[in-house]
């Protein structure tokens, strides 16, 4: 019975909501502000201006740098000798990573910097236009330190650890001095190498020659050994006196068999009280002693020092001390040899497979490149200052 009303209430409340909402005032056209306009001059302030200077100095102050262009790698030749020509042939080969990074180091020294420097004064070739161009350029009253350190500028290294390949980029003022700073740094690696190499050739040869005196005075001990023993034991050869006392058996053994047979003979026909039988008999017994006795001088119930098994024994041992000693002297002497001509024919150096350039324009600096890296830093610097701005103003 009350939905006629209801509908009636629904109905009036539509008819009345347009009315009110038309009565809601509108927003205020947007405009700027004072933050609008201090955002923008930040922009002037930290981003233009800034570019703007650096565009200025980059190219009315910036002095033109040249470029020479060096690449090169270790290199090691060796030769095979005579002797090596039965197995085969040995090639060039690469020099090892170990001469390589060696390099590396030695290119980016405080050591090769002095050098050069002494050479060349770095320090007025890289302090010319210090007055126009301050910032590319090398303070005179700089220290070693200082000019190490802007070493590192102007000399750019690549090296390829995989392939040993090393190139290097010599910035300088003017195309000949770039040139020569290049030459120079080739000829100065190119002289430690050797240096290097030459050591390693004399510590190959000095252990050689100690190994070798080593060797003679063991040959020396060996053969003292053997001559001690001869004088003794009053023997050159155990094996020839035991082949003389060897015959002398032989003899002996002869002579006792030709006794007895003739003994057994003059008992046939020689009567039991025949005197020849006792001449004979004794004539026997006489061999056999001396057969035993000589018998004695192989073992060891010897009561002399002529034990022949004793002596042969520390004879061969002796002998054999004395070939060891004889093949190690000429293994040593073949080493040192071998050294020796090694350290003469073999070497390593540079092999330049780019020699220094000399430039025939300025490539450095990179101006366009510079201003675009150092207004997206400016301008990304810019953008944090102004979210952390708003953020600020948010919280508050």
């Amino acid at each position: 019975m009350n939905k006629p009303d209801d509908v009636k209430t629904v109905t009036a409340e539509a008819q009345t909501a347009p009315a009110e909402a038309a009565t809601v005032p509108l927003a205020r056209p947007a405009g700027i502000k004072p933050r609008h306009k201090a955002v923008l001059l930040s922009f002037f302030a930290a981003v233009l201006f800034p570019l703007l200077l650096g565009a200025w100095y980059l190219y009315a102050r910036a002095l033109d740098q040249y470029v020479s262009y060096v690449a090169f790698t270790v290199r090691s030749e060796d030769v095979s000798s005579a002797t090596d020509l039965l197995g085969g042939l040995s090639a060039f080969g690469t020099g090892g990573s170990e001469d390589t990074d060696i390099l590396y180091e030695f290119i980016q020294s405080r050591e090769l910097v002095k050098l050069i420097d002494e050479e060349i004064d770095l320090r007025s070739i890289y302090s010319e236009g210090s007055d126009v161009d301050p910032i590319f350029t090398f303070s005179s009253d700089g220290t070693i330190e200082d000019l190490t350190e802007y070493w590192s500028r102007v000399v750019k290294i690549f090296y390829d650890s995989g392939t040993g390949l090393i190139e290097l980029r010599v910035h300088a003022f003017d195309a000949e001095s770039a040139k020569d700073i290049a030459e120079r740094i080739f000829s100065r690696s190119s002289a430690m190498i050797n240096d290097l190499s030459a050591d390693a050739r004399a510590d190959a040869t000095r252990y050689a020659r100690e190994e070798l005196d080593f060797a003679v005075e063991r040959l020396k001990v060996a053969r003292q050994a053997i001559t001690e023993f001869r004088s003794r034991n009053q023997i050159v050869d155990p094996a020839a006196e035991i082949g003389g006392q060897a015959g002398l058996m032989t003899a002996l053994q002869t002579k006792l068999s030709d006794a007895l047979i003739a003994f057994d003979l003059l008992r046939e026909s020689a009567g039991s009280n025949d005197p020849r039988l006792t001449q004979a008999e004794l004539r026997i017994e006489v061999i056999r002693e001396r057969i035993e006795e000589e018998r004695l001088k192989y073992g060891a119930d010897n009561r002399d020092d002529r034990d022949f098994s004793t002596l042969v024994g520390e004879y061969e041992r002796l002998a054999v001390e004395r070939e060891f000693a004889e093949q190690t002297y000429l293994a040593s002497l073949a080493a040192l040899d071998s050294a020796k001509i090694e350290a003469q024919r073999q070497s390593r150096y540079l092999a330049a497979y780019i020699k220094p350039t000399l430039a025939e324009r300025a490539e450095y600096p990179q101006r366009l490149l510079l201003l675009g890296v150092f207004g997206a830093f400016l301008g990304f610097i810019w953008a944090i200052g102004v979210l952390v701005f708003y953020a600020i103003k948010d919280r508050r």
